[in-house]
């Protein structure tokens, strides 16, 4: 997904996607231990929902997590629902 900025702290961090009126759609992670992230919230601008904006958000953060070997627990209701629907995702899946 184009633009996406990944905005990586020490303990935490979010993939975040301006929209085109300067909104941003997010997802938040915690490194909670050594080589493993949980995405913990999703949102999406009201006008902009429906759009596939918080799907490719997680796309990317899967992406990022297989070159890093890094394994993903998706507590955001919302994104666990993406790893089901994506079973070629249960490779980073904890």
């Amino acid at each position: 997904m184009p633009d996406v900025r990944l905005e990586d702290q020490q303990d935490r961090g979010r993939y975040v996607l301006n929209t085109e009126d300067g909104q941003e759609a997010y997802i938040t992670f915690t490194h909670d231990r050594p080589n493993h992230i949980s995405i913990t919230y999703s949102y999406v601008p009201p006008a902009f929902r429906g759009r596939g904006l918080a799907a490719g958000l997680v796309a990317r953060a899967v992406e990022d997590a297989r070159a890093a070997g890094v394994t993903i627990t998706p507590l955001c209701g919302y994104v666990a629902a993406e790893f089901r629907r994506h079973k070629e995702w249960q490779d980073v899946l904890a």
